[in-house]
């Protein structure tokens, strides 16, 4: 009996650490950060990705082909193309989204309750429609840097990193191409921000309330890794749509381009290249939280908190 009182009480101070931990405020770039460091793990990933959902010809179809082709034909280096694209893309879209949507759950987290699921749904939405505004030139960006080295050398943009490119699309194109697929990029970020960071955010809860888990790395990992498969599902239509966009040699309309793509391909177009998706969203879902709750545990132990409750 006394055992058994014990271990419930362990776990009734791990749960109020929990809950206490979720009301610190965090620095607003935590996120980002976390996002950079989890772009530099699965940048090849993303590449295969886009390289299979812009593909043509006779270019591999397979996600193990297009790892080989790109190695064999642009080296090691070849599979980190673009890889300064996409950390400006994490410092601008990732560190918006992230630092609002912690910003506006603090906001709407009182003493006696926290937000509830739908809420956290609509925190993440706004935060990721503002997060896909700002990181859209880089995003731009980072979908033709990866693209670039599967057009034929004529048809290259060649950009030599990401200010480059930005000057460059800025001068050739004018300021607009910057923005370009704005709406069904900043639609995906909603999208991915609410079934991400709010997803990642139910399933922790759920693990430390209703599991004998507590807050530590393998709930982390096991709510990110289901944060990480509902992310992709939700995602993976928009994610092709705007890729297609933003890669295009011309303009077109959502809906045209929609009635093309349809018209070639069929229903299927809208889970093209979801495994690669998951692959790489998966593994970047998981090592973002991953990093971000480290930022969070050093924060602390630089703050003196976790000593402060390791004395009560």
């Amino acid at each position: 009996m006394p055992s058994r009182s014990t271990s419930e009480e362990w776990k009734e101070r791990s749960r109020k650490k929990a809950w206490e931990r979720e009301h610190i405020r965090y620095p607003f770039w935590f996120g980002g950060s976390a996002s950079c460091f989890a772009a530099c793990v699965t940048h090849p990933l993303d590449l295969v990705k886009v390289r299979l959902q812009t593909r043509l010809g006779n270019a591999p179809k397979s996600m193990v082909g297009t790892f080989v082709h790109v190695f064999k034909a642009d080296g090691f280096l070849g599979l980190y193309s673009g890889l300064s694209a996409s950390l400006l893309r994490q410092i601008t879209y990732s560190t918006t989204r992230f630092g609002i949507y912690e910003e506006l759950k603090s906001d709407f987290t009182t003493h006696k309750s926290s937000p509830s699921f739908p809420t956290l749904i609509a925190l993440a939405s706004t935060s990721g429609f503002l997060g896909g505004v700002a990181g859209n030139p880089a995003d731009v960006l980072n979908v033709r840097m990866q693209h670039d080295a599967a057009l034929p050398p004529s048809e290259r943009r060649n950009y030599k990193n990401a200010v480059d490119g930005l000057i460059r699309m800025t001068r050739e194109e004018g300021w607009k191409s910057l923005f370009r697929g704005v709406w069904p990029n900043s639609m995906r970020a909603v999208l991915m921000t609410a079934s991400q960071l709010a997803s990642y955010d139910g399933f922790k809860r759920v693990l430390i309330e209703h599991t004998a888990l507590s807050d530590n790395l393998t709930t982390h990992f096991t709510a990110s890794f289901l944060a990480g498969f509902v992310a992709t599902t939700v995602c993976s239509p928009v994610d092709v749509i705007k890729t297609r966009i933003m890669s295009s040699q011309e303009s077109k309309g959502l809906a045209k381009l929609l009635a093309d793509v349809y018209r070639l391909e069929g229903v299927g177009w809208m889970f093209r290249g979801w495994v690669p998706s998951f692959i790489r969203l998966g593994p970047h879902t998981i090592a973002t939280f991953l990093f971000l709750e480290q930022h969070k545990k050093m924060y602390r132990k630089l703050k003196g908190i976790d000593e402060l409750e390791a004395a009560v």
